[in-house]
Protein backbone atom coordinates (compact mmCIF):
# COMPACT_ATOMS: atom_id res chain seq x y z
CA UNK A 1 0.00 0.00 0.00
CA UNK A 2 1.37 3.37 -1.02
CA UNK A 3 1.29 6.19 1.47
CA UNK A 4 2.54 9.75 1.11
CA UNK A 5 3.16 11.79 4.23
CA UNK A 6 3.70 15.52 3.87
CA UNK A 7 4.93 17.94 6.50
CA UNK A 8 6.36 21.42 6.91
CA UNK A 9 3.47 23.71 6.14
CA UNK A 10 2.49 26.63 8.31
CA UNK A 11 1.68 30.31 8.66
CA UNK A 12 4.48 32.74 7.80
CA UNK A 13 4.91 36.36 6.83
CA UNK A 14 5.75 37.50 3.34
CA UNK A 15 9.45 37.12 2.64
CA UNK A 16 9.90 34.13 4.92
CA UNK A 17 11.10 30.65 4.02
CA UNK A 18 9.56 27.22 4.52
CA UNK A 19 10.59 23.69 3.64
CA UNK A 20 8.03 21.05 2.81
CA UNK A 21 8.81 17.34 3.05
CA UNK A 22 7.13 14.30 1.56
CA UNK A 23 7.98 10.69 2.28
CA UNK A 24 6.54 7.95 0.08
CA UNK A 25 6.30 4.39 1.32
CA UNK A 26 5.31 1.15 -0.29
CA UNK A 27 6.94 1.57 -3.70
CA UNK A 28 9.86 3.25 -5.43
CA UNK A 29 8.96 6.14 -7.71
CA UNK A 30 10.85 7.72 -10.57
CA UNK A 31 9.13 11.10 -10.42
CA UNK A 32 8.12 13.11 -7.38
CA UNK A 33 6.37 16.45 -7.60
CA UNK A 34 4.56 19.21 -5.78
CA UNK A 35 1.27 20.76 -6.80
CA UNK A 36 -0.75 23.41 -4.99
CA UNK A 37 -4.32 24.56 -4.76
CA UNK A 38 -5.04 28.15 -3.82
CA UNK A 39 -8.39 29.10 -2.25
CA UNK A 40 -11.14 28.98 -4.85
CA UNK A 41 -8.82 27.77 -7.61
CA UNK A 42 -7.84 24.52 -9.24
CA UNK A 43 -4.75 22.50 -8.41
CA UNK A 44 -1.66 23.59 -10.32
CA UNK A 45 1.87 22.34 -10.85
CA UNK A 46 4.71 23.73 -8.76
CA UNK A 47 7.81 21.59 -9.28
CA UNK A 48 8.96 18.07 -10.10
CA UNK A 49 12.09 15.99 -9.95
CA UNK A 50 12.86 12.92 -12.06
CA UNK A 51 15.45 10.68 -10.46
CA UNK A 52 16.41 8.54 -13.45
CA UNK A 53 16.63 11.46 -15.88
CA UNK A 54 18.34 13.68 -13.31
CA UNK A 55 16.25 16.75 -14.04
CA UNK A 56 14.00 19.19 -12.26
CA UNK A 57 11.11 21.28 -13.53
CA UNK A 58 9.42 24.39 -12.15
CA UNK A 59 6.42 26.49 -12.84
CA UNK A 60 7.43 29.97 -13.93
CA UNK A 61 5.74 31.49 -10.88
CA UNK A 62 8.23 29.84 -8.51
CA UNK A 63 11.44 29.72 -10.55
CA UNK A 64 14.29 31.26 -8.64
CA UNK A 65 12.42 31.08 -5.32
CA UNK A 66 11.58 27.39 -4.85
CA UNK A 67 13.95 24.45 -5.05
CA UNK A 68 12.94 20.81 -5.30
CA UNK A 69 15.34 18.18 -4.06
CA UNK A 70 15.33 14.88 -2.25
CA UNK A 71 16.67 11.40 -1.84
CA UNK A 72 15.47 8.78 -4.29
CA UNK A 73 16.74 5.93 -2.14
CA UNK A 74 14.58 7.17 0.70
CA UNK A 75 11.67 8.10 -1.57
CA UNK A 76 11.77 11.55 -0.07
CA UNK A 77 11.24 14.89 -1.75
CA UNK A 78 11.60 18.40 -0.38
CA UNK A 79 10.38 21.77 -1.53
CA UNK A 80 12.48 24.62 -0.23
CA UNK A 81 10.45 27.79 -0.55
CA UNK A 82 12.10 31.18 -0.16
CA UNK A 83 10.88 34.75 -0.45
CA UNK A 84 7.31 33.60 0.03
CA UNK A 85 4.51 35.80 -1.24
CA UNK A 86 0.86 35.98 -0.23
CA UNK A 87 -0.03 34.48 -3.61
CA UNK A 88 1.87 31.34 -2.59
CA UNK A 89 -0.88 30.65 -0.06
CA UNK A 90 -2.33 27.25 -0.91
CA UNK A 91 -2.62 23.63 0.07
CA UNK A 92 0.51 21.92 -1.21
CA UNK A 93 0.22 18.34 -2.41
CA UNK A 94 2.95 15.80 -2.98
CA UNK A 95 2.45 13.57 -6.02
CA UNK A 96 4.46 10.60 -7.25
CA UNK A 97 4.64 8.43 -10.34
CA UNK A 98 6.76 5.60 -11.67
CA UNK A 99 7.52 7.64 -14.78
CA UNK A 100 6.31 10.94 -16.20
CA UNK A 101 7.37 12.15 -19.63
CA UNK A 102 8.79 15.62 -19.75
CA UNK A 103 5.94 16.80 -21.96
CA UNK A 104 3.36 16.05 -19.27
CA UNK A 105 5.41 16.74 -16.15
CA UNK A 106 3.18 19.65 -15.16
CA UNK A 107 -0.16 17.87 -15.57
CA UNK A 108 -2.00 15.84 -12.97
CA UNK A 109 -3.06 12.65 -14.78
CA UNK A 110 0.37 11.03 -15.03
CA UNK A 111 0.80 10.99 -11.27
CA UNK A 112 -0.26 7.79 -9.61
CA UNK A 113 -0.50 8.73 -5.96
CA UNK A 114 -1.21 11.91 -4.01
CA UNK A 115 -0.67 13.07 -0.47
CA UNK A 116 -3.31 14.59 1.76
CA UNK A 117 -1.87 18.09 1.44
CA UNK A 118 -0.24 20.57 3.79
CA UNK A 119 -1.42 24.14 4.25
CA UNK A 120 0.91 27.04 3.55
CA UNK A 121 -0.37 30.49 4.45
CA UNK A 122 1.64 33.62 3.72
CA UNK A 123 0.45 36.83 5.32
CA UNK A 124 1.25 40.26 3.92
Amino acid sequence: QVQLVESGGGLVQAGANLRLSCVASGRTFGTMAWFRQAPGKGRTFVAAIRWNEGDTHYDDSVKGRFTISGNDAKNTVYLQMTSLKPEDTAIYYCAVAYFVPRATINTQPPYDYWGQGTQVTVSS
